[in-house]
């Protein structure tokens, strides 16, 4: 572990970089002695290894059972930079690799990030939301803004409407969406649907945009003095919805972690002036964006076909599409990633084993093909006559639960016989694992 933890000193680490390392150091005092016995045999000698091997490391190695109540919060701490680490390694790579690379990037990425899932989303909004919003079904208006509702059937939408950028916890901006559609309209009219957009075409889509808040606070307060900040994440997940390949969606988080990695200053999330300025900006000078666009080999409905429906196609081409990394090889999935390829910078974010299998289609998926949806009963009795081990199996059985849980169940078990509730030791693993 000694070797391990040290070796990014050899490392050239960007700023960025050198101030995740040093947090890593601050956070792993605390948690030494536990995690000197952790056994350590990959020990990579790039920056963007060390990190993953490190989280590795964390999540499946350490032993939860020693740890006091007080140390999971350095351990979520410690992930959380480790995790940031690994996003601005590899945003670090993306500002220098030409086409070919980002690519093969992309499709390396197929299943840990639920590439073909995110392809779906991508294709249904192609071909189906590109009415008016205020035209749209309710749930096709939500599948554009992202928002995942029940509505959202699982056998016709076969993607998580969230993917890239959730807008659900943007209250106001879903009022807004529901009482005025023809407002937000009017504001992405402003965004050309073909060639690159220029400043002039966004700052006309920002005032219309935030108009509809600020409108909105004078309704309310009667006090025209009162302004309302639109939410920038909400509106970047309008633009990349309407142009995947020229704008990012972003959220809170992701804001911090491309800031860092694309080494520009961190804006805040009503700063529209700097989206556009500093992150669009210094996307258009990354070298696979400004990639020609590839030419289209394989049939268009070829194409349609193997997103939306790959049982349907020759297995040698599903094959191709899969693996292929050389652009000559596979021309069809290059062309979409070249039409998406601006959302698609996602894909260099940090993501567990665990994000796939978290969409909120499969999840829906799975609760619909369940015939017998087991109930949980997580809290813990004094009075119970179950034993801890009874308890804890119970608490396992939530369907909400990540598949990963179940491989703690030991720990879970040790936690609740120091005197803890099994709800409160779910809800820590919960918060360091994710």
């Amino acid at each position: 572990m000694r070797k391990l933890l040290s070796s990014p000193v050899k490392m050239p680490l960007s700023a960025a970089e050198n101030q995740i390392y040093q947090n890593v150091l601050k956070y792993f005092t605390p948690l030494s002695l536990n995690l000197m016995a952790v056994k350590v045999v990959n020990r990579p000698d790039e920056f963007t290894g060390w990190c993953r091997e490190f989280i590795r490391l964390c999540r499946e190695d350490l032993n939860m059972e020693l740890l006091d109540e007080e140390q999971f919060l350095p351990l979520k701490k410690l992930q959380e930079s480790l995790e940031a680490g690994f996003t601005i390694s590899q945003c670090k790579m993306a500002r220098i690799a030409p086409w070919p690379i980002f690519v093969g990037f992309i499709e390396q990425q197929h299943e840990l990030h639920a590439l073909d899932e995110r392809l779906r989303l991508l294709n249904y909004v192609k071909n189906n939301c590109q009415l008016p919003l205020a035209e749209l079904s309710m749930e096709d208006r939500l599948v554009f803004a992202g928002k995942h509702t029940a509505s959202h059937v699982y056998h016709t939408y076969d993607f998580d409407t969230e993917w890239f950028a959730s807008t659900k916890g943007a209250k106001l901006f879903h009022l807004l969406l529901e009482q005025c559609p023809e407002k937000f309209d009017a504001a992405l009219a402003h965004i050309p649907l073909t060639g690159d957009v220029n400043y002039d075409e966004y700052q006309k889509f920002v005032t219309d945009f935030q108009k509809i808040f600020s409108d909105y606070a004078q309704e309310q307060s009667q006090d025209s003095s009162v302004k309302s900040k639109a939410p920038l994440p909400a509106a970047t997940r309008l633009l990349a919805m309407r142009r995947p390949d020229q704008f990012i969606a972003l959220n809170n988080n992701k804001i911090d972690m491309f800031c860092k990695g694309l080494s520009i200053v961190k804006f805040s999330n009503t700063d529209f002036s700097s989206y556009w300025h500093d992150m669009i900006g210094t996307l258009r000078t990354l070298p696979w964006w400004n990639q020609a666009e590839p030419e289209q080999s394989i049939t268009e409905s070829s194409t349609t076909t193997s997103l939306d429906d790959s049982s349907d196609v020759d297995s040698d081409l599903i094959t191709e599409q899969e693996e292929a990394i050389d652009e000559k090889e596979n021309p069809g999935l290059e062309l979409i990633i070249w039409q998406n390829r601006a959302i698609l910078i996602d894909l260099f974010l940090f993501a567990d084993a665990d994000l796939s299998q978290n969409s909120n289609y499969i999840r829906a998926r799975d609760k619909a093909l369940n015939k017998a949806p087991k109930k949980s009963n997580s809290t813990f009795r004094k009075n119970s006559k179950e034993t801890v081990e009874e308890m804890v199996d119970k608490a396992l059985m939530s369907e909400d639960l990540p598949e990963y849980m179940l491989s703690k169940r030991d720990s879970i078990i040790a936690q609740v016989k120091k005197g803890k509730s099994v709800e409160k030791v779910i809800e820590l693993m919960r918060a360091i694992f994710g």
